[in-house]
């Protein structure tokens, strides 16, 4: 029995089949090819991915961007061009500037900038060179000629040429100074006066116009059906005498400029001289009104305050004054002879030479740039002929003020209004009322300051109030030309109190 049961005890037992092993083996090493697909794929996608990062940054089709300055149609004898290139991406390679003309290529600019194509690409991603072009040292004519800039990056497209913008600007070459001719004849002018010049151009210009001395007076066409003829309203300052060269100057589109003399005869003018004697009441009353403007003389006594209100303030208001001047409609709004204030007595001239006096000392000098004209008290104020209003306002020493744009650089102002009844931009007529007088500013008692201005000049109105100077310095003028005036444009509408925009 006991050796039964030991045979029992060691029966072995059944291992698995020869199928089983072969399954289990199989199923080990699927378990192994799978582990090694996926160590592949990690593996490739750590390749790949930065591969595929470095390729699509290193084939960026993002073309340099390039400017050139000037912005010029037509160049002169030399002209000095800047060209200012950019590339944030892969950098700048190079940049390359020539001249076509006549079928052949001139080299003007060459640059390399530093990089390495493989690797670190462009070290420099904004550029700006200079170059010069030069009819003489190049050994070309004048004409039609193709500014063309080529500009390249480390991109590796192109098969590692990079990106390319080619920039083609078709140009002139134009050395000849442009063609003047004076149409208007005789010019007689007085000191602290106006007059007219008519011209011709014979081809488009940047600029031109009349210098009388250093004082440059603009031209404008659009007065006559032809263009070519020009229109320049002038003027004498006060200060400049006979001597003052005067000359017909034009700038074409190439830089190209050129001169032309006229005959003037300038009359020499005396100007008044006066005395204002400035009491202790007179400061009580006006110097307060100026805290705001001069708030440094705080606390001075009342006579500094008037020296600066009359000095420094004063120059600051004529400066705010003529830069009205620098903007005016190419358009004759006015007509005949200009308007003065009513039943008016004239209390000072243009260009009075006037001494400040201060308990019997001179304490200051000014020179005294309008007329002004005592009628009622809170007069009405009538526009001295058709105009735009260009300016409504305060303006220090002036008080509320009108300036009205008759046109070709011509205005008129109002000031020391007690009330002002127009809006900036407004056309008024002949006649309108602008406002009443006053004692604004630094008048000492109710009248109106008026004025007028030929582009930036101040000038004496007396004359535009004279049908017969007008006549004989404009009107007469602008016929000589012999060409019919063009088509009445917005100017014919002055006086209808519409506004227009600005």
């Amino acid at each position: 029995m006991c050796e039964s049961a030991s045979r029992a005890d060691f029966t072995p037992v059944p291992g698995p089949s020869r199928r089983g092993r072969t399954e289990e083996l199989k199923r080990l090493l699927g378990k192994k090819k799978r582990y090694k697909s996926k160590l592949i794929i990690v593996v490739c996608l750590l390749v790949l991915i930065p591969l595929a990062v470095v390729f699509y940054m290193k084939f960026e089709s993002a073309r340099p961007t390039v400017e050139v300055t000037p912005q010029k149609e037509a160049i002169g004898a030399t002209q000095e061009i800047r060209v200012t290139a950019a590339d944030p991406k892969s950098g700048l390679r190079g940049l390359r500037a020539e001249l076509v003309k006549d079928g052949k290529t001139y080299d003007l600019l060459d640059k390399a900038f530093a990089g390495d194509v493989f690797i670190r690409g462009g070290e420099v991603h904004q550029a700006a060179e200079t170059f010069k072009i030069d009819k003489r040292a190049l050994k070309i004519s004048d004409g039609k000629a193709v500014l063309r800039i080529v500009v390249s990056d480390y991109s590796w497209r192109n098969w590692l040429r990079g990106n390319r913008t080619v920039l083609e600007k078709p140009i002139v070459i134009d050395t000849r100074p442009p063609r003047i001719e004076v149409v208007s004849k005789a010019h007689n002018i007085n000191q602290g006066g106006a007059g007219v010049v008519i011209y011709r151009l014979f081809e488009p210009c940047e600029k031109s116009g009349v210098l009388v001395g250093e004082n440059f007076f603009p031209g404008r066409s659009g007065y006559y059906r032809d263009p070519q003829l020009y229109v320049a309203f002038i003027a004498l300052d006060y200060r400049q005498g006979v001597g003052t060269k005067m000359v017909v100057t034009a700038v074409d589109k190439a830089g190209n400029s050129a001169k032309a003399g006229f005959y003037h005869h300038i009359r020499r003018k005396r100007f008044r001289k006066d005395v204002i004697n400035i009491t202790d009441g007179f400061l009580k009353r006006k110097m307060p009104e100026f805290e705001a403007e001069v708030p440094q003389t705080s606390g001075q006594p009342l006579i500094d305050v008037f020296l600066k209100v009359n000095g420094e303030l004063r120059r600051k208001n004529y400066d705010q004054l003529v830069a009205i001047g620098r903007h005016s409609d190419a358009r004759m709004y006015w007509k005949g002879t200009f308007m003065r204030l009513p039943n008016s007595a004239p209390r000072a001239r243009f260009a009075d030479q006037r001494d400040y006096r201060y308990k019997g000392k001179v304490v200051d000098h000014q020179v005294h740039l309008g007329v002004d004209l005592a009628s009622l008290a809170r007069a009405k104020v009538p526009a001295a002929n058709n105009g735009r209003v260009a300016f409504t306002g305060t303006v220090g020493i002036y008080g509320n003020t009108v300036v009205l744009d008759h046109g070709f650089g011509l205005f008129s102002l109002y000031s020391h209004l007690s009330r002002i009844d127009v809006e900036k931009g407004q056309t008024v007529q002949k006649g309108e009322v602008l406002g009443l007088t006053g004692a604004t500013g630094l008048a000492g008692g109710d009248h109106l300051h008026y004025a007028m201005m030929v582009h930036q000049t101040f000038v004496n109105p007396i004359e535009w109030w004279d049908a017969a100077w007008i006549r004989n310095n404009v009107t007469d003028k602008l016929a000589e030309a012999g060409v019919p005036a063009a088509a009445p444009t917005d100017a014919s509408s002055a006086g209808s109190g519409k506004s227009v925009k600005q």
